[in-house]
């Protein structure tokens, strides 16, 4: 919190700009409230159906990206082992950033990382295997129509 740069990565520590450095990571209350209700609605549910679950969402979501994606340059950046990839499967493109924000616009939730990962993390309790399908058809079309090239999706902003 309060670095200039949060996302970069780097081992040193560089203060962000005005008050921005002053900002700490302490929980709001009415959050953390909000929180232990929303736990509480998945109490019950066996950790060995939430990690199934994930296994299923990622290995669909890298068959959908190796069937539907290659041609477009998009190649895989994560372990194929679902075992390994602890909900999360990251993708490389050389455009990366402007391909997440046109996919953001498109209600797909990704991140980026430098220099050209592309990341998406499927949370089991709540992410169904359609939505895997629609995100991977949401991709191809912004890559096919070659939406990422419009030139709002290139402006660098601190968070993706």
């Amino acid at each position: 919190m309060g670095h200039a740069a949060p996302f970069d990565f780097t081992d040193a520590w560089r203060p962000a700009d005005g008050m921005a450095r002053a900002l700490c990571g302490t929980p709001a209350i009415l959050a953390m409230a909000a929180l232990e209700e929303g736990i509480a609605t998945f109490g019950g549910v066996a950790m060995s159906d939430v990690c199934t679950k994930s296994r299923g969402l990622g290995d669909l979501f890298l068959a959908l990206v190796d069937e539907n994606c290659t041609e477009y340059g998009i190649g895989i950046a994560c372990p194929r082992e679902s075992a390994a990839c602890g909900s999360q499967i990251s993708l490389r493109h050389p455009e990366g950033y402007a391909i997440i924000q046109a996919l953001i616009s498109e209600s797909v939730i990704g991140d980026f990382r430098a220099p050209d990962i592309l990341r998406f993390g499927f949370a089991p309790l709540y992410t169904r295997y359609v939505d895997v399908w629609d995100a991977v058809e949401r991709l191809v079309s912004v890559m096919r129509q070659e939406t990422w090239r419009m030139p709002r999706f290139h402006l660098r902003a601190a968070v993706t």
